[in-house]
């Protein structure tokens, strides 16, 4: 089997509500771009990815995964991916991580199609199903997190993940509203995204801390290793770090190596598609470490975290993000939470999705190939 083409659709994603996650995204609305990835191969299968998401718009990274990716990918077999994967990231410093992941996880749907297996059994399935929980945008007050929290608590969600104003007090207002809302058991994280120095990291994590938060996710700068490494003598509450930088398996040696987060991180956008969170989870489970799986920023890379977390013993929740208006589309049927707050493993051949192609052909901007 040979690849004969590579292309990648750029289509409008119109009516995205206003929102931030904070000050790394701004605060975003109205239109973005995806890109539909397709990689041809002569036996007559195609892959399929995403490259986008709702405050990225594809444009920014197609040019070029065309320019500087296609040329590995032509005619070569698309089931050796291990010997793609590594000469694409010898080309990380003229394209992005995020093009080298979407390549990846369509030479993923290419290998489940060929074999007629979701791509979770060519994995290895530990498990198929996972429970959800609830990740917020920044909302208006504490009283409005105190009430989503409640909602998708009622909707036995296993647990809800503030993403703060990152005004440090506020903060730690938000999450004791949050708390006395949804009781002592209810586990409540907080993910503060790279947003205080260290004394504020150190107050509001003692403060987190004495409010039984379940982990402490990015208070600091994303490389402030150091800083880290005083904030976990300090507190017993979990840290969790090394979502990005956007980069490969060595990126997470020294947070290993100076024991700078309870927890590694990642998705299949910023580290390189499935290949590379294998990697990085199976490194973690070395360590005796959880690899707790990010939402990959739009649908069908949700699809392919899915899968890897399906096939790992050391991860334990799929995250979901809300607003759902800013992070699903493009699909027939994205996934859903069960009526016990479960995700469930994907069954069809590789990814498992079906791309709304005439979504894609009424909304098409332009063709890259």
């Amino acid at each position: 089997m040979k690849i004969t083409d590579v292309s990648l659709t750029l289509f409008a994603w119109d009516d995205i509500p206003a929102t931030s996650y904070g000050a790394h995204t701004g605060k975003f609305s109205g239109a973005s771009q995806l890109g539909l990835l397709s990689v041809v191969t002569d036996q007559g299968l195609t892959g399929h990815a995403f490259l986008g998401s709702a405050f990225h718009a594809a444009d920014m990274d197609g040019p070029g995964l065309i320019r500087y990716l296609k040329p590995i990918l032509m005619g070569q077999d698309p089931l050796e991916r291990e010997r793609l994967n590594k000469a694409m990231w010898k080309r990380v410093r003229t394209t992005t991580v995020r093009a080298i992941g979407a390549i990846d996880i369509a030479l993923w749907d290419i290998a489940g199609r060929a074999a007629g297996l979701p791509i979770h059994q060519l994995l290895g399935t530990y498990r198929t199903q996972v429970p959800a929980y609830i990740s917020s945008a920044v909302l208006a007050s504490p009283q409005a997190y105190a009430e989503e929290a409640l909602h998708y608590r009622s909707r036995k969600l296993a647990a809800y993940k503030i993403h703060p104003p990152q005004q440090w007090r506020e903060d730690i207002r938000v999450c004791e509203a949050v708390r006395m809302a949804v009781g002592d058991e209810y586990l409540l994280m907080l993910d503060s995204v790279w947003s205080y120095d260290y004394p504020a990291a150190l107050r509001v994590g003692q403060a987190i801390e004495a409010l039984g938060f379940y982990w402490y996710e990015d208070p600091l700068a994303d490389a402030d290793i150091y800083n880290y490494v005083e904030l976990k003598k300090h507190l017993h509450i979990p840290i969790m770090a090394t979502e990005y930088p956007a980069a490969g398996l060595d990126a997470y040696t020294p947070w290993v190596k100076e024991r700078a987060t309870d927890f590694l991180r990642g998705d299949v956008a910023v580290k390189g598609g499935i290949t590379g969170c294998m990697k990085a989870a199976h490194l973690a489970e070395a360590f005796r470490l959880n690899f707790e799986v990010h939402h990959g920023g739009n649908s069908l890379n949700n699809f392919a975290n899915l899968h890897v977390i399906m096939a790992l013993a050391n991860t334990e929740l799929f995250e979901v993000l809300l607003p759902a208006a800013s992070q699903k589309y493009g699909l027939v049927q994205d996934i859903e939470i069960d009526a016990d707050g479960l995700v469930h493993a994907p069954q069809g051949p590789g990814l498992g999705a079906q791309i709304d192609l005439d979504l894609v052909e009424r909304k098409k901007i332009a063709v890259l190939s």
